[in-house]
Parts: C-alpha cells; sequence; structure tokens
C-alpha cells in the first residue's frame, strides 16, 4: 500500500469515526508505517477467520450469506478485512471503545435522521386491520424494498453507461444497437412468460400411464432446455438477477417428477447464460464482457448441437427420461460453471479489468478440477484479449486507445505548460493515473511498471519521436504469470532506457541543473558581486516603485560582465518580484497538498509595502519535457533556498559597509574608546555568525548535497529515480538550511532583523558625525594652509570629538549598543539551544556544525550547558 493510500484511509477512518484532537492523521500513520508488514492474507487465515465472526455474530447465517454474496460479487480486499475484523473481536478493549464511538454518533445525529428517515402510519393494535389497509401497507413496504434492493433496469443501466461514455469522448460515441433488438423478445432465446392457459383436468397428464407420462416429459424437457415453455413444464418470471425457476404438473407420478427435477437446473442454467449473453453483448458492456459473451456463445453452440441430436434421437423412439439423464450429465457440469461466472460478473457488475480478475480467480480455484480449470482458461484467454491489445499499445508505443474504459491507466486532460505556472500542477502523477478496481488480479503486482512504462513512451511521443519497443511481441493470458511479466519487464527498461537518454543527452538535464545551481544557489560569486553592485540602489526603492525592465537590463549587463557569461541557458534566468516576503513563500510551499493550500494562496498581501529586496527572486524558464523535473514546485524550492541566502548576503554587505564607515572614528577621542569597542565588536560578531551560516548553508550543505545528487543521477535507471533524487535533494537543502522548521525559521528571522537594525542604527550614528564634521569644517578654502588654517583644524577636530562625548550622552548610545548586544546574544544562545535539541533528539547531525562554527572556542558552552540542566529539571518535574 502506498503512503499516499495509508494517508487517504487514516483520514477518512478519523472522519467515519468523528475523532478529533490527538496527534492528528500524521501520529497514526506514523504508526502505521513503522509496524507495516508484507503480511498476505491467505485462505486458511480467511477461513479461521469467517468461522470467528459466524460465532461472535448475533446472526451467524445472515452473516455467512452476506460473505457469500460478496465473494461472489468478486469485492477485493474482502478477506483481509475478515482477517482485521476478526482481530478486533479479540480486543475487548478495542470493541468497547468502537461501541461508545457508535453510541455518541448515533446520539449526535439522532435530530438528523428523525427528520429524514420516511415514517409510516401504522393503525393502533387494539383493532384489526382491514384487508384494504393491510394491502396498502404491503404495498408501501414492497416500495420501500424493491427502490433499495431492485437492480436498475437493463435499458436504464445501459443508458447511463453510455451517457457516462459519452460524456468523457464526446467526438467519439459509443455504436448503439436498435431498440427492436431489445423490444422483441423472441430474438433473445430465453423463455417468453406469458399468461398460462386455464389446465384442462381432463388433459391432466397424470391421467396417462407411466410410459405416455415419460414420453410427454421428455419431449417437454427437450423444449425447456432450448428455452422453449413446454406443455407440462413452464418458466417462472424473473426480477432481476434471480435464478429462473420452473412449474411442473403437480399431478405428474412422483417417479418421474423427481427425476425432471434432476434435469431442470440445466434449463435454469441455460435462461441465466442466455440472459448474460445477450446483455453483456451491448457495446455499453466493454470490450472484455464482449469478447467473453462471444466464448459462452461458442460453447452455447456446441450445447445447442447436443440437444439437436437428443431431439433426433427423440424422434426415433430412442430417447427415454433415463437416457436423456445420461447424456445430459457432462453438459451439465460445464452449463453450471457458465451460469456461475455469469451471475458473479453480472451481481458484481464488472466490467474490463474486474471481470478478468473473477475469471482469474476461478480458474485458479478449480486447481484440481482439470475440466473445469480448462473451460475457465479458455473463457480468460478469450476475454483477456481486448484488454492484453490495449496493453500492447501502452507498453509498446505509450498510446491509450479504450473506448469503453475497461483499462487499467486512465487518461486524464491536463495541458503539460501549465506545469510552469501553476504550484501544484500534478501533470507527471495526474495525466495517466492508475485505476485500482480495473487492474487484473494477476497483474497488481506489475500495475506501476505498467503505468511508468506508458507514461516514459508517452513523453518522448509528445515530444514529436515516434517509438515502439524492439522487443513488441503478443501478450497471452496464461496461468505461468512469468510469460508476460517478461514481457513488461523489457518494454519497461526500454522505456526508461530511452526517456532517460532522451532528456540526459539531447536535452541536457545535468547541464540545465547545474546552470540552475550557479544562480539559484549563489554557485557564481562574481556575478552576484557586481550584481548587487548594480542593483543595490535600485532594490532599496518600495517594489511598487521599481521598473522591471530595468532590473532586466541591470542583470543583462551583470551576465555579460562575469564568469555567468559561459552558461549557454544564461538567457533562460529571468527576475521576479513576489508579492509576498520569504517567510510568506516559505508557508506557500509548505502548504502544498494541505487543506491550507487554497487558503494560502489566495490570501492577500501584507499591508506593509515590501522593499525591493525583500520581494526580489529569479526565475528560470524550462520547456517541455525537463518540466517534468524541473516543475514550478522545483523551482518554488529553488527560489525559496535563493532568497533566504540572498538575504543574508544582503545583511553582511550591511554589516560590512558599517565596517567601512567605522574607520572615521580614528579621528576622535579616546574618551570614545569604550562605546566604540562594544559596538565594533558586536558588529564582528554578528559578521562572524552572518558569514558562518552562509558557509554552512553553501559548503556544508548544498555542495554535499549536490554531489550526492550528481552521483546519483549517473546511476539513476528512469526518471521517476531522477524525480526522487533531485527532489530529495531540495527538500534537504531546505531541511538542513532550517527553513521547514517554523521554530528556528522565527529565531533565525529574529536575528536577522536585530543585524539589520543594528546597521542602520550605527550608520544613522556616522550619518550624523560626519554632517557635524562639515559643519564644523565650513569655511576651509583650497590651497596651502597657512598657520591660521592649521590651528583651526586642530580646533576643529577637538570640537568634533567634544561634541562627539555629547553626543555619546545625550542619545545613549552606549544603552543602545548594550540593548542590542543583550537582544542579540539571546537570540542567538536560544538558536544554539533549539538546534542543539534537534541534532540530539531528531538526529538532525547536519546542524550541529553550526553549533562549533559559532561555539568554536567554548564561549557559549557554559550558558548552554545551564540552560540544558534547566530543561532537564522542568522536564523531570
Amino acid at each position: 500500500m502506498s503512503e499516499f493510500r495509508i494517508h487517504h484511509d487514516v483520514n477518512e477512518l478519523l472522519s467515519l469515526l468523528h475523532v478529533r484532537g490527538g496527534d492528528g492523521a500524521e501520529g497514526y500513520i506514523d504508526l502505521l508505517q513503522k509496524h507495516r508488514t508484507p503480511y498476505v492474507t491467505t485462505t486458511v487465515s480467511a477461513h479461521s477467520a469467517k468461522v470467528k465472526l459466524a460465532e461472535f455474530s448475533k446472526t451467524p447465517e445472515d452473516f455467512l450469506r452476506k460473505y457469500e454474496e460478496l465473494k461472489s460479487k468478486n469485492v477485493r480486499n474482502l478477506d483481509p478485512l475478515l482477517y482485521l475484523l476478526s482481530k478486533l473481536c479479540e480486543d475487548k478493549e478495542m470493541l468497547q471503545l468502537l461501541q461508545q464511538n457508535a453510541k455518541e454518533r448515533s446520539e449526535s445525529s439522532a435530530n438528523t435522521t428523525s427528520t429524514t428517515t420516511t415514517s409510516y402510519t401504522l393503525p393502533q393494535t387494539s383493532t384489526k386491520m382491514s384487508m384494504q389497509e393491510l394491502d396498502e401497507l404491503r404495498k408501501k413496504l414492497g416500495n420501500v424494498t424493491a427502490s433499495s434492493n431492485a437492480p436498475l433496469p437493463a435499458e436504464v443501466t445501459r443508458k447511463m453507461l453510455r451517457d457516462k461514455h459519452n460524456k468523457k469522448n464526446p467526438a467519439q460515441p459509443n455504436p448503439v444497437f436498435p431498440n427492436w433488438v431489445y423490444d422483441r423478445p423472441a430474438l433473445l432465446g430465453d423463455f417468453i412468460t406469458s399468461p398460462a392457459p386455464p389446465a384442462d383436468p381432463a388433459a391432466a397428464i397424470g391421467l396417462l400411464p407411466l410410459p405416455a407420462q415419460e414420453q410427454a416429459l421428455v419431449e417437454d424437457l427437450l423444449f425447456v432446455l432450448v428455452g422453449v415453455d413446454g406443455r407440462d413444464i413452464t418458466a417462472q418470471p424473473v426480477l432481476g438477477r434471480q435464478n429462473r425457476s420452473f412449474i411442473v404438473d403437480s399431478t405428474l407420478d412422483m417417479s418421474i417428477k423427481e427425476l425432471v427435477n434432476r434435469i431442470l437446473p440445466v434449463a435454469s442454467y441455460y435462461s441465466t447464460i442466455t440472459r448474460f449473453i445477450e446483455e453483456k453483448s451491448s457495446f455499453e458492456y466493454g470490450q472484455v464482457n464482449h469478447a467473453l459473451t462471444a466464448a459462452m456463445r461458442t460453447l452455447m453452440k456446441e450445447y445447442l448441437i447436443l440437444v439437436t441430436q437428443l431431439e433426433h434421437l427423440q424422434r426415433q423412439g430412442l430417447l427415454s427420461l433415463q437416457k436423456l439423464w445420461f447424456y445430459i450429465q457432462p453438459t451439465m457440469r460445464t452449463m453450471e460453471i457458465l451460469a456461475s461466472i455469469a451471475s458473479s460478473v453480472d451481481k458484481g457488475e464488472c466490467m474490463g479489468g474486474a471481470t478478468l480478475s473473477l475469471l482469474h480467480d476461478r480458474t485458479f480455484n478449480y486447481t484440481g478440477d482439470s475440466q473445469a480449470q480448462e473451460l475457465c482458461l479458455y473463457l480468460t484467454k478469450a476475454a483477456s484479449v481486448p484488454y492484453f491489445e490495449i496493453l500492447e499499445k501502452w507498453i509498446y508505443r505509450g498510446i491509450i486507445k479504450d473506448p469503453y474504459s475497461e483499462f487499467m491507466v486512465e487518461e486524464h486532460e491536463l495541458q503539460k505548460e501549465k506545469i510552469q505556472e501553476d504550484y501544484n500542477d500534478k501533470y507527471w502523477d495526474q495525466r495517466y493515473t492508475i485505476v485500482q478496481h480495473r487492474i487484473p488480479s494477476f497483474l497488481q503486482k506489475m500495475a506501476d511498471k505498467i503505468l511508468s512504462t506508458g507514461k516514459y513512451l508517452n513523453v518522448v511521443r509528445e515530444c514529436g519521436r515516434d517509438v515502439t519497443c524492439p522487443d513488441a511481441r503478443e501478450v497471452l493470458y496464461t496461468l505461468k504469470e512469468r510469460a508476460y511479466v517478461e514481457q513488461i519487464e523489457k518494454s519497461y527498461n526500454y522505456a526508461s532506457k530511452v526517456l532517460l537518454a532522451f532528456l540526459m543527452e539531447e536535452k541536457e538535464l545535468v547541464l540545465r541543473l547545474r546552470s540552475i545551481k550557479h544562480y539559484f544557489l549563489m554557485d557564481k560569486g562574481d556575478f552576484f558581486v557586481h550584481f548587487m553592485d548594480l542593483t543595490e540602489e535600485e532594490l532599496k526603492k518600495p517594489v511598487d516603485d521599481i521598473v522591471p525592465p530595468r532590473l532586466e537590463a541591470l542583470l543583462e549587463l551583470a551576465l555579460r560582465m562575469s564568469t555567468a557569461n559561459t552558461d549557454p541557458f544564461k538567457d533562460d534566468l529571468k527576475i521576479d518580484l513576489m508579492p509576498h516576503d520569504v517567510i510568506t513563500q516559505l508557508l506557500r510551499v509548505l502548504a502544498i497538498e494541505t487543506k491550507q493550500e487554497k487558503a494560502i494562496i489566495n490570501a492577500d498581501p501584507a499591508d506593509a509595502a515590501l522593499s525591493g529586496l525583500e520581494a526580489f527572486s529569479f526565475d528560470y524558464i524550462v520547456k517541455w519535457p525537463l518540466s517534468l523535473i524541473i516543475n514550478r514546485k522545483a523551482l518554488t524550492r529553488y527560489q525559496m533556498l535563493f532568497r533566504h541566502i540572498f538575504y543574508c548576503k544582503h545583511v553582511e554587505r550591511l554589516l560590512c559597509n558599517v565596517w567601512i564607515s567605522n574607520k572615521d572614528f580614528k579621528l576622535y577621542s579616546l574618551q570614545c574608546a569604550k562605546w566604540f569597542a562594544a559596538a565594533f565588536a558586536l558588529r564582528q560578531r554578528m559578521l562572524n555568525f552572518v558569514q558562518n551560516i552562509q558557509y554552512y548553508m553553501m559548503f556544508e550543505v548544498m555542495e554535499p548535497t549536490w554531489h550526492i545528487m550528481e552521483n546519483n543521477l549517473k546511476t539513476a535507471s528512469n526518471i521517476d529515480d531522477v524525480l526522487c533524487h533531485h527532489t530529495s535533494f531540495l527538500d534537504n537543502c531546505l531541511k538542513d538550511c532550517m527553513l521547514t522548521n517554523p521554530e528556528l525559521l522565527r529565531i533565525f528571522s529574529k536575528l536577522m532583523s536585530v543585524c539589520v537594525m543594528y546597521t542602520n542604527a550605527m550608520q544613522r550614528f556616522t550619518q550624523s558625525m560626519r554632517l557635524e564634521r562639515l559643519s564644523l569644517e565650513q569655511g576651509a578654502v583650497d590651497g596651502p594652509p597657512t598657520a591660521e588654517e592649521t590651528e583651526k583644524k586642530r580646533l576643529t577636530t577637538k570640537l568634533l570629538a567634544e561634541h562627539a562625548d555629547t553626543l555619546q550622552s545625550e542619545a545613549s548610545f552606549e544603552a543602545t549598543i548594550s540593548k542590542f548586544d543583550s537582544n542579540f546574544s539571546t537570540l542567538l544562545l536560544d538558536l544554539l539551544d533549539k538546534l542543539s535539541i534537534y541534532s540530539t533528539n531528531d538526529c538532525e547531525h547536519s546542524m550541529i556544525s553550526i553549533i562549533y562554527r559559532l561555539d568554536f572556542n567554548g564561549f557559549y558552552t557554559e550558558r548552554l550547558e545551564k540552560m540544558a540542566i534547566e530543561r532537564s529539571q522542568k522536564a523531570s518535574a
């Protein structure tokens, strides 16, 4: 069972049981994944589970009857369900919880059910019911029962199937038989039931001598065996899927009547088979059922030949009732099997793969009965021919031609261009999907490979290349599954090889990924330095004031004047100004395939105006079929990583600019040294933090993970492996860069904010100092300094130093720096503490290297140990 299937089933179960709170679906899914085993329910375990449940049930007969009914319909996973229920019966605590849950749900829904339940007024029990009231009550009960249990009429079913097909394929409507085919009952070959004429008491067959009774009954039986009522044996009307029953003249001798009743089941089988053939031969029921009915017609011809031969003997007076019973014996078993298969297909409403599953299971169930198994094998081979023709076109050419929706793979109308537009487009996953109930049981293990084989070939075909598997051979049904399994394996290997070579060699997938790495993972250092120098002033503006063509021109200039100029795919790089900041984009990524996705995607952007730096990102043009790998989901992950690193680079540049501007402080008096030293030390700690975080992300996360992905791509055998390795690379990068943990991300975001606020404060202070200096230096003239000008410059410097002390006193600069230091240290300790927890408890060992880098000299060790002790004390308390 796939992980998606477990997700779906757990959520459905929680919804049915109205379970709220707790760990939610994820907790149960993790438990199921840990305890999942490849256990397959055996026939023995299913039988013992059935016996156990029958003993546990209050009405064992009803339970067994329902089980046989479901079994006859070939319901999937019935035996595993029985095994699960038997285990639940053994767990008394679980039974009590389920009973309590059922009671609560019934009480909560009592009001709604009372309003929707149909009620009938019964007369008081103290009075007798009249015949008219009794008939009315019987009609009402009959209507309710019929409406809930009776099958739909054949013409209604055909119309529903026809409408469903025409809706799916409006260009190819279903062919339809003319109405007279169904309106003339004499054409069907089954009994034509009509009101029987009143019997003539004087001509009762019981009054005749035994030889005459026998001859009359032989003649009647020969008529009944081919679907025609006899004089003394008449067929009863049937409702829905009931078996045909017969009425035999009550005056008949008991010995003859007993023998007649032994032969009549053959006539009932004939009626069931004939009705099945006539109904399922319609186009609406698909090619598999049509092929099955054609095979049954062939067998019925042999049966009719036998009856014709018996009629010839009867005309010669050589056929007695005993001889008829003798001659009909070999055919009786065949007719019974055919009728059983017809009833099961009809009751289960089987089409396509479901019909083949039923036939395959019957073939295996008759192991030990060679005649019955040979018969079922013949039917399965005949019915599987159209299904295997569809299969051959799919696995050999990547084409689906399934006019009656019988094949296990279903095609959906999706546009491949949208894979670059939507965050949650699933072209690769949803264009072709597996329909579980259409998978024949003998192809269940190969279903995923069959799906992948056709998908691989289809992608190459959509790129304008006609591909056909060189090992294409006719696929035939056989009890030895290895025969067609080998064919599917060969076609799968060929399709994998063709698509992989097409993407890797002709479409240069690896070079494309390297090109993306250059820009989104900031691989080209000189390009980014040059680009950030060119766009610094432009990106400081609010995003609404930025002119995108100007940014595009600056990007083009930076590309042409750096080593990125050698990249053949550089023209596919584009500028993208996002409508949200990096945190919101992260939430959009994390919300993909969740209930919150639509709400987050449709949410209005933040009220505060974004700056160009906050909104800036790269985008990349990827064309089909490379967009299967580099789809919108992957590009969104790349954008997330890029914006994270880009913002760190921006903060680093701000801190470096502070370091440059601090050079002016050399002119000031030593009285400022104390608070200057504190500010410079804090700046250096911030710079050390940002640079080490960048080094960790780029050289300890992205580069090693990238090399692992590149090596994996060299050994990939199919496109699904490539998708898996690429997605794994991006997911590992996001996780190790702390972008999938909201708690770490929140702390990191606050640290970056403190750094930016510090740089802004320092730049404002430096700017004010420069303005003061310029105002004191006004009046200076060009030319060689005179003695007077030299003295004036000395006084200016002295006044500037004194003014700096005054400014410091007035603005409480020392207290401001101390507050920045305190906030930064607290947040940094919090980050290191959380990283220590995750690296220990969640085995995120890569994150522990951040601790070693930031705490390289043990400066924070003592405080971290103290925090760990306090945490353990709280946990024990």
